[in-house]
């Protein structure tokens, strides 16, 4: 039996340096890139369509509620979530 976990053990390994080498290669020569489309570092989602402001509607739904507010309950929630997350962990 531990014949076989050295075993996964060196396959994971040489797995993850192919894994790594192959992502070097890629970044290096610039594969899968469009030149045509450079959005820069962050453009995910749905940034990098051309034109996605023009199927979306902006017009169909006005937020009456503040900006203040809205980071005010976003706080309170990752603080419960975080309270939470450590009682659960305790136990």
């Amino acid at each position: 039996m531990a014949g076989m976990n050295k075993t996964w053990k060196v396959i994971t390994v040489i797995v993850m340096v192919i894994t790594f080498l192959v992502a070097l290669y890629i970044m290096a020569n610039g594969l899968g890139l469009v030149p045509s489309l450079d959005f820069g570092a962050g453009a995910y989602y749905y940034a990098d369509i051309p034109g996605f402001e023009k199927i979306v509607r902006t017009d169909s739904y006005d937020s009456h509620l503040p900006l203040s507010l809205a980071i005010l309950l976003f706080l309170a929630w990752g603080a419960f979530v975080y309270w939470l997350w450590t009682r659960i962990d305790r136990k």
